[in-house]
């Protein structure tokens, strides 16, 4: 390889010029081994014949032009070009070095040619290793080959023998469930034949003994012959469950129809075996019937019972004292009948017309505890109907509520299926309450007690649906259809009575308020305090039909009275009776309470101006005409009334304060409501202020203003002063 490369650097070297006429340099390597070598000898044949080549070859001559010129731009040859050095000496130079640096390494390599022959037999030993690892690596190879087959034959094994008990213990789980549930054991048996239904283990058995005998009907419907084996003895079992089932329920409901015998403790006991009547009913639906229909019966007759008798001894504490058909209010009222007297032989007796603590029974009273007939004649109390009203309802509505509930909880029913049993059970005693209020009601004249009626009704309703038992929602309607138009028809009647009343049989009058008024006022007020809860728009038309039939007999009677005076203060004290009274029951923003309160505020400003015409008449009449002069640009007019006007001004300078005595005395006596006196007092004495006030006015206009007079008007400022002295402390 040596000897290989450096021919070639001395081929290189030659060629680089060609054309150079200097011998070779001596080299005495080329001379030791370049003669009889047929390696150089053939290399510088054909480099003699590529020269030959250029030198005839005028294409070869351009090719060697171009790597002269190559040559020349090498950095090194243009280092030496310009610095003017000899290339063919530099040539040799190089040459020379390039010897020595050869001859250099061959003794580095003959110097170092132990070590080399060292390093070749160590090479040939790692060759002879790696050979054996090789060998030993392919059987290793092979036998990993054989272990992978060996290995996945084994994952086959292993999945087909799972796939194998996953199947086996799936039969086992199947096989193990169905003989399970097919085998009857001794202990379930044992039970069923000789426990008492009370005890536990006789349910949780029975429980098993359904399951088995549904299941068995399941498998012999799948045509399993291990059915035959176990029928016979499922359905003996059976029927001794169903025999002792039977003689417990009938047993618990025998029970019931003992007289003082508390039912609800027989339910009790019934509801903790509820699985009693399922297993009836799914395994002997005649039995379960025949159960449920003697339940029914049994409990219909001692709910009818129970209520029947509880009916008639409460009506029995009803006030001996009650409203008949002439208890209306446009009656007159007599000393011998001492219907709303209040006298005290009368103090228990409920009126008709007022409500007085009667409202309670819809709030704090509504589930309050029943009365109690034995307890009630024992103190000797008597109650308004409506309290035996919302006493038998009550009663009726806690037990309705816990029989719909056991029924359903028991029987297993729900929607028109426990409304149908409910009806069975219960319709003969809704019956008899049905028939019993369309008796009371037909001679009833109290409007309040049916109102109130109403009233429970619907609080009752609203109740039992918030305890989910919609199972009196029609017998409520009923109830409703019947009281309504015998509310309608007594509250027609007062009307008619006030239409009718003539205010000239009623004898002497006084302006005070009439007991008729106070009549309507009371129970206007009470009706409708009580529609508010459950606002009701005919109750509101019945009541504007009252309010205007005794707003007319108001007039009517007023106009008895001989002065308008007279005529004002009745109106004024009826109107303010009725609207304290009607503010106290309802609110203020009410809709009677507004049209009254416009009635006395109307009559009130009228009677302020009869109240001050006696006193104030001429002043007063005389600035209504000036100011309407004035208004119409007549005011020269007014000249001629300077005489009139000195006669006003001193007549009222000489009797201003008595005046206003004699008017605080007569309205103080003329109204009974002191506190109503002192505003209509204060109203007019306001007036009298304006009234004055636009006197002075009318006397500062031409032509009056230059009137001497004007220097004896009094200052209205005293005028004020005095009036602030009747003003109320309260």
């Amino acid at each position: 390889m040596q000897l290989e490369s450096k021919m070639a650097t001395t081929s290189t070297r030659k060629s680089t010029n060609p054309f150079d006429d200097v011998d070779e340099p001596e080299n005495p390597f080329w001379d030791e081994h370049a003669p009889g070598n047929p390696e150089i000898e053939e290399a510088v044949a054909e480099l003699n014949l590529g020269v030959l080549d250029l030198t005839s070859d005028e294409f070869i001559l351009d090719e060697v032009d171009i790597h002269i010129q190559q040559n020349l731009e090498d950095e090194v040859v243009k280092a030496a070009l310009e610095s003017g050095v000899d290339l063919r000496q530099y040539s040799k130079q190089i040459e020379a070095e390039l010897q020595e640096v050869e001859n250099a390494s061959i003794d580095d390599y003959i110097k170092e040619s132990q070590n080399i022959a060292s390093l070749h037999n160590q090479i040939t030993a790692c060759d002879t290793i790696l050979e054996r690892m090789e060998q030993m690596l392919n059987g290793f190879q092979s036998d990993l080959g054989s272990l992978s087959a060996e290995i996945q034959t084994l994952q086959e094994q292993s999945i087909a023998m799972n796939v194998k008990l996953k199947n086996r213990q799936a039969v086992r789980g199947e096989l193990s469930q169905f003989v399970d549930e097919m085998a009857v054991n001794e202990r379930m048996i044992n039970i069923v034949l000789e426990a008492p239904v009370t005890d536990r283990q006789f349910l949780e058995q029975l429980h098993e003994l359904n399951h088995k005998i549904r299941f068995v009907k399941e498998q012999a419907f799948k045509d399993a012959l291990s059915c035959r084996d176990v029928e016979d003895i499922l359905e003996k079992l059976k029927l001794k469950a169903i025999f002792k089932i039977r003689e417990f329920i009938l047993q618990k409901v025998n029970q019931m129809k003992k007289p003082m015998t508390n039912y609800q403790l027989q339910q009790n006991a019934m509801l903790k075996a509820r699985f009693f009547y399922e297993f009836l009913l799914a395994n002997e639906r005649h039995v379960a019937k025949e159960v449920r229909d003697e339940y029914v019966d049994t409990m219909s007759k001692v709910y009818f019972s129970y209520f029947k008798g509880y009916i008639n001894r409460l009506m029995k504490l009803q006030f001996d004292e009650v409203a008949d058909k002439d208890d209306l209010m446009g009656v007159e009222d007599t000393a011998k009948r001492g219907l709303f007297s209040s006298k005290p032989s009368l103090k228990n007796r409920s009126t008709v017309f007022t409500i007085g603590n009667r409202g309670n029974i819809l709030t704090s009273g509504l589930e309050a505890s029943i009365i109690l007939p034995h307890a009630a004649q024992k103190d000797d109390t008597k109650h308004t109907f409506e309290s035996l009203f919302r006493s038998q309802h009550f009663a009726l509505l806690d037990n309705c509520c816990r029989e719909y509930l056991f029924v359903c909880d028991f029987f297993m029913v729900s929607g028109s299926n426990a409304q149908d049993l409910f009806t069975n059970l219960l319709g003969k005693t809704l019956s008899m309450f049905l028939k019993h209020m369309d008796t009371y009601t037909n001679e009833c004249y109290d409007s309040i007690a049916v109102f109130l009626c109403i009233h429970i009704i619907q609080r009752y309703r609203v109740l039992m649906h918030k305890r989910s038992v919609p199972a009196l929602d029609k017998y409520w309607e009923t109830l409703f259809e019947m009281l309504w138009p015998r509310f309608k028809l007594i509250l027609e009647l007062n009307i008619q009575s006030i239409h009718e009343m003539d205010p000239q049989k009623l004898g002497s009058i006084d302006v005070r308020p009439h007991y008729i008024t106070r009549r309507y006022a009371e129970y206007s007020g009470a009706i409708v305090n009580l529609n508010e809860t459950f606002p009701d728009e005919r109750v509101n038309r019945l009541l504007l039909k009252l309010q205007s039939e005794v707003e007319n007999f108001i007039l009517r009677m007023a106009a008895e009275f001989p002065s308008r005076k007279e005529q004002l203060i009745f109106l004024i004290n009826n109107y303010d009776m009725m609207l304290n009274v009607i503010t106290e029951c309802t609110s203020e923003d009410s809709r009677e309470a507004e049209s009254f309160r416009q009635l006395l505020d109307a009559r009130t400003q009228e009677f302020i101006e009869e109240v001050l015409a006696p006193h104030f008449g001429g002043m007063m009449s005389f600035v209504k005409d000036a100011e309407n002069r004035i208004e119409r640009g007549q005011a020269d007019h007014l000249k001629s009334q300077e005489r009139h006007v000195e006669q006003l001004v001193r007549g009222f300078s000489s009797g201003w304060k008595q005046a206003i005595e004699l008017i605080n005395q007569e309205i103080m006596r003329s109204f009974t409501n002191f506190k109503n006196g002192t505003g209509i007092l204060q109203g007019a004495l306001t007036q009298l202020i304006q009234y004055y006030h636009r006197f002075q006015k009318v006397l500062s206009q031409n032509p009056l203003k230059a009137l001497s007079v004007r220097a004896e008007l009094i200052n209205i400022h005293h005028l004020m002063v005095e009036v602030k002295k009747h003003k109320p402390a309260f």
